[in-house]
């Protein structure tokens, strides 16, 4: 983590990412790709996300969430940032020559080697199928369907626990402390998402907010009546209201989103702690 001088108000409390430790190169140009940002519009212009639009241009790299190579090792050949992720991420190169970028695991190092398999050694970056990962094992990239390649545990720092192993299932402890089943022909991968530091940072400034593409959010309770259920009173005045509410009259905050009925409710075993 990067600590500025307070040499300007904005300056004092910001905190940036050590890009020290990554490659200094330009990104692989046969894996970058121009993706056009909604930025909160539809397709006739209409606004329908708020506090979304501007941001600096970005390409995108294609990560390799999945398993297509399998059984064929690759090497380390640079750590890259992404501007797209909190996670950094690390450019591969296979023995036929094929280069893929996949998420960076934390204590991988340029140079080294990973694979793709049914079951390798448990080194980090490595993919395995969850059936053949130890209990207690950290893994990241998770497959929610055996298949369709990584969908969950890939932001920065995060990590998942193998608890136990249940005949076809293999129970899963999530970030958010959920207990979740798994299909152990799930593959994951080993170790922990890199850049752990990334939850303690801090931007300092509005202008770097306006960077990233998020335009200014005013509070409910700053707005008049007509224009918020929160808005309203003199002075500062709580919202005065049983629970809160979106701007169109919705309940917010704490309200149970999920469907009773979803199919996937069945593999939960225990929700995440408030």
């Amino acid at each position: 983590m990067k600590v500025y001088k307070p040499t300007t108000p904005s300056r004092r409390g910001m905190t940036g990412i050590d890009f020290s430790q990554l490659t200094k190169k330009r990104p692989q140009k046969s894996l970058l790709k121009y993706v056009k940002r909604s930025v909160g519009r539809s397709s006739s212009g209409e606004i329908t996300v708020r506090h979304k639009g501007g941001g600096v241009k970005k390409m995108y790299r294609i990560i390799e969430f999945s398993q297509t190579k399998m059984d064929m090792s690759a090497k380390v050949i640079a750590l890259e940032y992404d501007p797209n992720r909190t996670a950094f991420i690390a450019l591969i190169e296979y023995i036929d020559k094929t280069k893929q970028y996949i998420i960076a695991p934390q204590d991988l190092k340029v140079g080294g080697e990973i694979i793709f398999k049914d079951a390798a050694p448990l080194n980090p970056g490595n993919r395995v199928k969850l059936k053949n990962i130890p209990v207690g094992t950290a893994v990241y990239n998770v497959e929610l369907e055996a298949g369709r390649g990584g969908k969950i545990v890939r932001s920065a720092g995060s990590s998942a626990q193998v608890l136990a192993q249940d005949g076809d299932y293999i129970n899963l402890k999530m970030p958010s402390s959920e207990i979740r089943r798994f299909s152990g022909e799930c593959f994951a991968s080993i170790g922990m998402v890199s850049n752990p530091e990334n939850r303690f940072y801090t931007i300092g400034k509005a202008g770097k907010s306006r960077h990233k593409g998020r335009r200014p959010h005013v509070r409910g309770s700053a707005m008049n009546p007509v224009d918020h259920p929160h808005g309203g009173g003199e002075g500062r005045q709580p919202i005065g209201l049983k629970h809160p509410k979106t701007p169109w009259g919705r309940p917010a905050l704490g309200v149970k989103t999920r469907n009773r009925k979803k199919w996937s409710n069945k593999l939960i075993i225990s929700r995440r702690k408030k």
